[in-house]
């Protein structure tokens, strides 16, 4: 009797959900007929607006007369690199090699240095602090057999005498910065990817669960946290912070801004610069480091966004159409940055506008590889320096490579790559002047350290003159 009753009731729906356009159930054509009306009646409130696509007053002669840095690596509390006093020829060449560090891609990476020395890491946590003529001073490694086999990702600050440590996998210790000895280490509740300030006494960071986080310095006890909003998926983009006048500023994976005070941890102001109506933007988002001068914050992201913020109130002073997530430069009244695109972008401070753009990129297809002054050759690997003529093809292709760091020196801007590739550009007039092989894959931002020019790949430092 059951399934007599299941036939009945199987052919009753069968026959009386009718597909015909007053019922409610839509055919395919009918679906995608609808969507199309949709789509063409659709306004789009959050639009993304288009990167630049063109120069802007590219034959511009521009000149800038401020002091040099000797230091790229200095612990600044305001990130700005400014004018580094650095002209080299980037002929002579050393290189220091450690085991391979995985996902090298996924982190950003720069090398600290402590009177000339220079600290890094390799694959398994082992922390390495050597001279500048590349020899080995100690190297230390505190991480069990199971923590080496989650490939740590460590972060550096210092006061001199201090090693302050973070990684990724929720561990933080300081260690004598003569010795390598530890001082202390603890485990905490969530890992780390951002910058790390030292203040006074104290130092701050900010973890994964997007929580600015002061411990003491003496033994890594937490004095207070400020929690900011969590975002579901997390992101690999390094988190930054300033410090000035006993506040602190930072950012969190969904691009809001912070400022909080750096004696009690209570917010004084938040600033959000990205729709709450986008489903999870930490995912997607990446922004610069950001740079403090004087009252105002600067920093831009990928999603074609460049902001002026007022350190007093939080408010956005003005904000300009450019696409990058690279640490901008400031120096004077001049704004340098470089977009994910390569066009390299002056801005005027105070107001934002646009003084000259330049397509590095594009102009690369169109000059020497080596040098734009020379002859057109090719250098074909930088640990051989010896010129062969240029690959056409090769020149021509469409360029897929993406900026992942810039410097700007006495004379010129110092552009790394993820191909492997270090533009050099003359900030005069925006043109190429030499390109380098380093390597075949992503290289990190450049550093320079008593005038000599530092970068890293996934195996190596390497030291140019």
């Amino acid at each position: 009797m059951n399934n007599i009753l299941k036939f009945f009731l199987i052919i009753f729906l069968f026959t009386g959900c009718s597909l015909h356009e007053n019922s409610k159930f839509w055919s395919k054509e009918k679906i995608l007929k609808e969507n199309k009306e949709n789509k063409e009646n659709k306004i789009e409130i959050f639009k993304k607006k288009e990167a630049l696509k063109s120069e802007f007053n590219s034959s511009l002669k521009l000149e800038i007369f401020s002091k040099a840095i000797n230091n790229s690596s200095l612990q600044t509390l305001d990130n700005n690199n400014g004018r580094l006093n650095y002209n080299g020829k980037l002929e002579n060449i050393s290189k220091y090699k450690f085991k391979k560090i995985e996902n090298f891609n996924q982190y950003e990476y720069e090398i600290t240095s402590i009177k000339n020395n220079i600290i890094f890491f390799d694959n398994k946590g082992s922390i390495l602090n050597f001279d500048n003529k590349s020899t080995l001073i100690w190297k230390q490694n505190y991480y069990s057999k199971s923590e080496k086999k989650q490939k740590p990702k460590l972060f550096f600050s210092h006061n001199e005498k201090i090693l302050i440590v973070a990684d990724n996998i929720a561990k933080l210790y300081a260690l004598d910065i003569e010795t390598g000895e530890l001082i202390w280490s603890k485990k905490t509740n969530a890992p780390y990817n951002s910058q790390i300030k030292i203040h006074k006494n104290n130092f701050y960071i900010v973890d994964f669960a997007n929580t600015l986080r002061a411990y003491s310095l003496k033994d890594g006890k937490e004095i207070w946290n400020n929690k900011t909003q969590k975002s579901l998926i997390r992101s690999q983009k390094k988190l930054s912070l300033v410090i000035k006048d006993e506040m602190i500023y930072f950012n969190n994976s969904l691009g809001d801004i912070s400022a909080v005070d750096i004696n009690s941890g209570d917010l004084v102001w938040q600033t959000p610069t990205q729709s709450s109506l986008a489903y999870d933007v930490g995912f997607f988002l990446k922004t610069s480091v950001i740079v403090m001068d004087k009252e105002t914050l600067f920093f831009s992201n990928n999603q074609n966004q460049f902001f002026s913020i007022d350190t007093q109130t939080g408010n956005i002073n003005w904000i300009q159409e450019i696409n990058s997530s690279l640490r901008p430069t400031i120096i004077n009244n001049f704004i340098f940055t470089i977009s994910q695109e390569g066009y390299l972008v002056i801005l005027e401070k105070k107001t934002g506008n646009i003084i000259r753009i330049n397509d590095i990129f594009t102009n690369f297809k169109k000059q020497s590889f080596f040098s734009s002054d020379g002859p057109k050759t090719c250098v074909k690997s930088i640990f051989s320096m010896k010129r062969v003529p240029c690959d056409k093809k090769k020149q021509t292709e469409k360029n897929k490579f993406k900026p992942t760091g810039f410097i700007v020196g006495t004379e010129k801007i110092y552009i790394s790559t993820d191909n492997g590739r270090l533009f050099v550009v003359k900030i005069s007039n925006g043109k190429i002047h030499t390109i380098l092989k380093i390597d075949n894959k992503k290289i990190s931002r450049p550093s320079v350290i008593n005038k000599n020019l530092y970068v890293i790949t996934e195996s190596s430092i390497i030291r140019l003159d």
